[in-house]
């Protein structure tokens, strides 16, 4: 059996109408899984993801939802586990990153961004994880960021809802590892999304990035997708509690 595969696996991926999502959502896909999509803005008919999941072979299953609305989220949870009781890979990729001084940072960006990066994915963790759990199964896979070690400069709100992340992760896979739960987070460099286009827009930080990125190249949201997909399968049976970086070496320079 290749331990890559994922064939007859269902995995729900927040998040995952462009970008790092979508790039998950299709290379789970190629490897076999069928998704349920979700997002804020997630189209009736799932979009461009939808369109290549299923150009793919695989089901596509989409649900939009307001991560930064707590109750909303527990609806979506309820939902989602009402109609597919068995969801075998979550991913919580979905997130939102705000702008500015830590000294003119203002409440309702660090409560949104709080609320998006850390209480959504936890929510979903518990209420999609206490099944998994309970059928002694699952891959349990977080979106961190290089700013989960980092500080960061101007989003101080994004930065420790990152490093708030990544000790989820871990806090989960203590208590799930030894119940046949793996929990465990990719932590991608700077990829040219939306959330790095203001980075990419100056040209002195844009080369201030490179020249400490060893790969010499923005990543792309398709690099995520070897990751993705290995934390997902039986290849990665005994990880749990890692936070693997996805950053063309800047951690290690």
């Amino acid at each position: 059996m290749n331990p890559f595969r994922l064939d007859g696996k269902l995995a729900l991926v927040t998040g995952c109408r462009r970008g790092i999502g979508k790039a998950m959502a299709e290379a789970l896909a190629e490897a076999g899984a069928d998704i349920l999509g979700v997002s804020a803005g997630m189209e009736a008919d799932g979009g461009a993801v939808g369109k290549r999941v299923r150009e793919l072979g695989r089901a596509f299953h989409p649900y939009t939802c307001d991560f930064g609305q707590r109750g909303k989220v527990k609806e979506f949870c309820a939902r989602a586990l009402a109609e597919h009781p068995v969801i075998d890979i979550l991913v919580n990729n979905a997130g939102t990153i705000k702008r500015a001084p830590a000294a003119e940072h203002p409440d309702a960006f660090w409560d949104e961004v709080m609320e998006v990066n850390l209480a959504a994915p936890f929510l979903l963790s518990r209420e999609i994880g206490k099944a998994m759990v309970a059928r002694g199964r699952g891959k349990i896979i977080f979106t961190a960021s290089l700013l989960s070690f980092q500080g960061g400069v101007n989003v101080p709100g994004y930065a420790a809802s990152k490093g708030g992340v990544a000790q989820l992760a871990k806090a989960l896979s203590n208590e799930w590892a030894g119940r046949g739960v793996n929990v465990n987070a990719i932590a991608p460099g700077y990829i040219a999304t939306d959330n790095t286009a203001a980075l990419r827009e100056d040209a002195d930080r844009s080369r201030q990035i490179l020249e400490r990125i060893p790969a010499g190249r923005w990543g792309r949201a398709e690099d995520l997708a070897g990751a993705v997909v290995f934390l997902a399968g039986a290849a990665s049976d005994y990880v749990s509690g890692a936070v693997l970086p996805v950053d063309g070496g800047w951690l290690g320079r």
